[in-house]
């Protein structure tokens, strides 16, 4: 009977690991073709095919694609954006949710569906709305103007992910901390937010990568070509020159691989928040 249950076992962790392995594959080799693509040249890509290794390291295609989109501005453009928005959103999400989730407000409930409701709501409504909106009070086509409007996009999902943080705090905790003397600011910043930084870590990078990723709603705002974010020159580039493969998969690696390098960066910071919470 144990022989039988580690063979189940056993088994059941083979199966797993061919999944992981098999899933893993599949979101690696888009990238990994781009990256093959934007080292080779035009005549080797069509000679040996877009799945072959490059032959030599050809830096001419990403130094070309640099300077054609001035991907210097475009990745200055996205990082304050995505920065910005990420500390915002965190920001907001953070009052909002020690509202809802400690503190005694009325309609808690009918006020997390409106959140709920934020989430679900397609960019797409947005756009028309907002850009007579900024339009009104001379914020088109600014950077400030994307920042705003998504970081109340954002708020909204991380106001309801901490709600239901803050929501599992102990009430013996809180009335220690008030009878020692501490305010509700003092409460927040001296115990929520310490407590919560694991949270507050997960939610600052999928802020990030979820902004620097955004396009549409980025197209309809910034129309400046000294504004744009890294995916519309991207975008921009891969239309200009939609015949040659490679300067695409040149402009598709520039566009990735910051995204990539941030995420490895929080990496550990991202499983540690994701482990915190599933514990918790």
């Amino acid at each position: 009977m144990v022989n039988r249950s580690l063979i189940v076992n056993g088994t059941v962790k083979s199966i797993s690991l061919i999944a992981l392995i098999t899933l893993l594959l599949i979101m690696v080799s888009p990238f990994a073709i781009i990256t093959f693509n934007a080292f080779k040249t035009e005549d080797e890509l069509y000679a040996h095919g877009p799945l072959s290794l490059p032959q030599s390291l050809n830096f001419k295609n990403l130094r070309e694609t640099w300077a054609r989109v001035d991907y210097t501005t475009k990745l200055w453009n996205s990082l304050v954006i995505s920065t910005a928005v990420a500390f915002l959103a965190i920001g907001v999400s953070l009052f909002n949710a020690y509202a809802l989730g400690i503190g005694r407000v009325k309609g808690k409930a009918f006020l997390l569906v409106f959140f709920i409701l934020a989430i679900t709501l397609p960019q797409e409504v947005l756009a028309y709305p907002l850009y007579y909106f900024f339009k009104s009070v001379g914020l088109y086509n600014t950077r400030l103007a994307v920042i705003l409007v998504f970081t109340v996009l954002h708020a909204s999902y991380g106001t309801y992910l901490l709600t239901s943080v803050f929501s599992v705090f102990t009430r013996e905790l809180i009335d220690a901390a008030m009878i020692d003397g501490c305010n509700k600011m003092q409460l927040l910043f001296r115990i929520v937010v310490p407590l919560s930084m694991p949270s507050l870590s997960v939610l600052f990078v999928f802020f990030f990568i979820w902004t620097w990723n955004e396009f549409f709603l980025p197209l309809v705002f910034l129309v400046s070509n000294a504004k744009q974010t890294v995916p519309l020159a991207a975008a921009v580039f891969q239309t200009q020159h939609e015949t040659l493969l490679t300067p695409q998969s040149a402009s598709a690696f520039l566009g990735v691989l910051p995204c990539i390098i941030f995420f490895i960066l929080f990496q550990r910071t991202l499983t540690k928040g994701i482990t915190v919470g599933a514990i918790k």
